[in-house]
């Protein structure tokens, strides 16, 4: 019987990684074993292949399909190798404009230096290249990413790659049904991340009059649609007694998941909101907190609260995101950052930089590790500062940071958030520890966070 690859699954190979399936949609590639990979080659059409129980599992996996012979797989679904690393994602800044003037945001409408933006054919090689080291999925950003003119252009620049938007991070404000109702007929299904600050504080922090009606609309619209959610709000001492009404507001919603993030002292915040950031302990007090109140309530929504708790409620579990590894799985070859290396960020002048949180600060310090507009795409991920600081390993870390390598702690926490260790390093270094880790434990968090949770089952217990 002859089989070939259905025209969703592709297979891939790249330096270190010997066997991989892309199914299409989906933002990383699945390991697969050598027997199975072998078998996937001679799906092509070609090869008469005798039943089996592993040919048999690879057709219930939705992997192949019978078929006539001579009718092999697609371009996109035939092997293709790359003698680059592995890198399954890009976070591409299509544009540094915005159309809101966001109190805390380095991409505020007035902040005019950073406002760049790519041009559609810029945008075009960029994919280009992002196709040929085997990049599968984008998260589209900004600035405010549907400010672009060719906004649905490049959306189908990718699809007709072979591509994927995985996830779109907006401030909802343009998105009506006509973007919606495209966005389906190309068959980009991306999880929409929607900027919503709180109830009674949105328009102040966006400062626009309008903001809140216009965001909650959109995330209406979107649910409606059919499109997946995921609500990104601002905590801040403003605004921190509103984070239960706002998550109330988004779970009745149907909001997937909420997603709360300290706003941190960036210049511009501080300018015009002075001393209104939570300090760590007040974050990790008032998050805890809320955490219990959530948990004794009925709501379903999942939520992340950034760089501190994630909470399943259905299955009534959650982690602790300073516990990033245990003692049985730590290896000094792990990369500082996973996040870093799973995902190449570009931003919105061509830069590359670990994660896009970061670019600002790049920005205003003069520190470039490539250029995408000035050096091919494969060539920033072989060679030079951008791909050393990307795959960076633990090991480093400790040769360069005596308090890491002498921390009890440091098997859990690895370090912790690479680009937090940067910003509240003196010296510029991107091998400091993260110090909201080292409060996170030093300062008993850890059990102060068990305690109150003790009904929900933790996922990742502390093992050192």
């Amino acid at each position: 019987m002859f089989y070939r690859l259905k025209d969703d699954i592709a297979l891939r190979k790249w330096r270190y990684v010997d066997r991989a399936v892309y199914r299409k949609g989906m933002d990383l590639a699945t390991g697969i074993s050598e027997e199975a990979f072998d078998i996937l080659l001679k799906c092509d059409g070609a090869h008469d292949l005798e039943p089996g129980p592993l040919l048999s599992e690879l057709v219930d996996r939705g992997l192949i399909e019978e078929c006539n012979e001579g009718e092999g797989p697609s371009d996109w679904s035939a092997l293709r190798e790359y003698d680059n690393l592995y890198f399954p994602r890009i976070n591409l800044m299509i544009t540094g404009r915005c159309n809101m003037n966001c109190l805390h945001c380095f991409n505020a409408k007035d902040n005019a230096p950073l406002n760049s933006e790519l041009s559609y054919e810029q945008i075009v090689g960029i994919l280009d290249q992002a196709r040929d080291i085997g990049v599968q999925a984008f998260t589209l950003t900004g600035g405010e990413p549907l400010v672009h003119k060719r906004f649905l252009d490049i959306i189908r620049a990718i699809y007709d790659r072979g591509m994927t938007v995985f996830e779109l991070n907006t401030n909802g404000v343009l998105i009506d049904q006509d973007i919606l109702d495209a966005l389906k007929e190309i068959g980009c299904r991306p999880l929409i991340k929607i900027s919503y600050d709180g109830i009674g504080h949105h328009n102040w922090i966006r400062q626009n009059p309008r903001a809140e009606e216009l965001t909650l609309r959109a995330i209406e619209l979107c649910i409606r649609n059919g499109f997946t959610v995921k609500a990104q709000v601002q905590v801040n001492r403003r605004n921190a007694d509103a984070m239960m009404d706002t998550a109330r507001l988004l779970d009745g919603m149907g909001v997937h998941e909420m997603r709360i993030i300290r706003t941190t002292e960036a210049p511009r915040w501080e300018k015009y909101a002075p001393q209104s950031s939570l300090t760590i302990e007040e974050y990790y007090r008032l998050m805890t907190e809320f955490a219990k109140e959530y948990t004794d309530s009925d709501m379903g929504m999942i939520v992340d609260i950034w760089q501190f708790l994630r909470l399943h409620p259905v299955s009534k579990r959650y982690e602790l995101i300073p516990v990033l590894c245990n003692k049985d799985e730590f290896n000094v070859r792990i990369p500082m950052c996973k996040g870093n290396r799973g995902m190449i960020a570009i931003t919105s002048s061509g830069e590359v930089v670990p994660c896009l949180q970061m670019s600002g600060y790049f920005m205003e310090n003069g520190i470039s590790l490539g250029n995408v507009l000035r050096t091919s795409l494969k060539g920033l991920v072989t060679d030079g500062p951008y791909i050393n600081l990307a795959t960076a390993p633990l090991l480093i870390q400790i040769v360069k940071n005596d308090k890491c390598a002498e921390c009890r702690y440091y098997k859990a926490c690895t370090g912790g958030c690479p680009a937090l260790g940067l910003l509240y390093s003196a010296d510029r270094d991107f091998y400091h520890e993260d110090i909201t880790k080292c409060i996170f434990f030093e300062n008993g968090w850890y059990d102060k966070v068990t305690d109150s949770l003790k009904d929900w089952h933790l996922m990742n217990p502390l093992n050192i």
